[in-house]
């Protein structure tokens, strides 16, 4: 799955992914106003969805779709969930469900079929969400990401390991030195490579790649140089603080390495002075370009000074 989100990437010159952590306090008041149930407010926040992605298509190879948004919203913001997972794919787009989701055994197993494979009813095989990579925790080990592993082998798809992430307060675990004398979120990318070893597309990158924030400069260098055939997922760009100058050290020389998230910079960009007489969603599209255009011209200037 790796290599087709590259491909996408390569074809369009945007390694950039819209993030549709949608609340329903981003809508438009047109979309907000009518809304009196949360089945409403979840039809809402779908129909804004669709808009965005039909906007953005051709301009981005991804989205990520952030869960918490929709979970607050109950039964119904899990269906806009869903929807909104199944128009990405369905529009030629890479889903990424950030879903962050851990834990051992069977109960491991059960959360990577709802997202990496399927359920059977009746000898019916079915995919509840429609995924290409999901966000996963690493923090149970090895036993823990195993049933994800084996979803993404058998299903052609891929994963996202919390390594080194965007929030301020990261460092009070992700940093700490260990015995051997290592930093926590150094151990946990060694332990991505590992996991990815067997699984590296022709692009030379594999399908079991690791969120590394933006907002983190330092450690997002070492972590590229330890881990040169893992695939970022890059939060934290925009909003959060982090620049494309800050963020071109998580690329490697080959131009390729990362995939940059940005969610209210987009989704939230007709809110801003520079996009006011645009509708919504054309605001996203123009403010994607504005930022594809940001992140790449980073990446020519760091390439120029390897």
């Amino acid at each position: 799955m790796i290599d087709a989100l590259i491909d996408r990437i390569k074809a369009l010159g945007s390694p950039i992914a819209v993030g549709l952590d949608t609340s329903f306090d981003y809508l438009p008041d047109a979309l907000k106003k009518p809304c009196k149930s949360l089945l409403d407010a979840a039809k809402a926040i779908t129909d804004f969805n669709f808009a965005v992605i039909d906007a953005v298509k051709d301009v981005v190879p991804a989205v990520k779709v952030q869960a918490a948004y929709y979970e607050m919203y109950g039964v119904a913001g899990l269906r806009a969930f869903a929807d909104t997972l199944a128009e990405a794919k369905k529009r030629g787009l890479i889903v990424i469900a950030d879903v962050k989701r851990n834990d051992i055994g069977s109960t491991a197993a059960c959360y990577s079929a709802a997202y990496l494979g399927s359920v059977t009813v009746n000898g019916k095989s079915f995919t509840p969400f429609e995924s290409d990579f999901i966000t996963v925790n690493p923090y149970l080990g090895a036993d823990g990401i195993r049933p994800f592993l084996d979803d993404c082998k058998k299903s052609d798809k891929g994963i996202f390991v919390l390594v080194k992430t965007s929030n301020p307060s990261s460092g009070q675990l992700q940093n700490r030195v260990l015995d051997d004398g290592k930093t926590l979120y150094r151990t946990v990318g060694a332990l991505v490579g590992e996991w990815g070893a067997d699984s590296v597309g022709r692009h030379g990158y594999s399908d079991v790649g690791a969120v590394v924030g933006a907002t983190h400069k330092a450690e997002a260098q070492t972590l590229r140089a330890q881990m040169p055939r893992t695939f970022f997922l890059i939060p934290g760009y925009g909003a959060q603080g982090g620049s494309a100058d800050d963020l071109a050290v998580c690329f490697n020389k080959d131009g390729l390495g990362g995939v940059v998230n940005s969610s209210r910079g987009i989704i939230c960009a007709y809110k801003t002075d520079k996009f006011k007489d645009a509708d919504f969603a054309r605001a996203a599209r123009l403010a994607a370009l504005d930022m594809r255009s940001d992140i790449t011209s980073a990446l020519k200037r760091a390439a120029q000074d390897r």
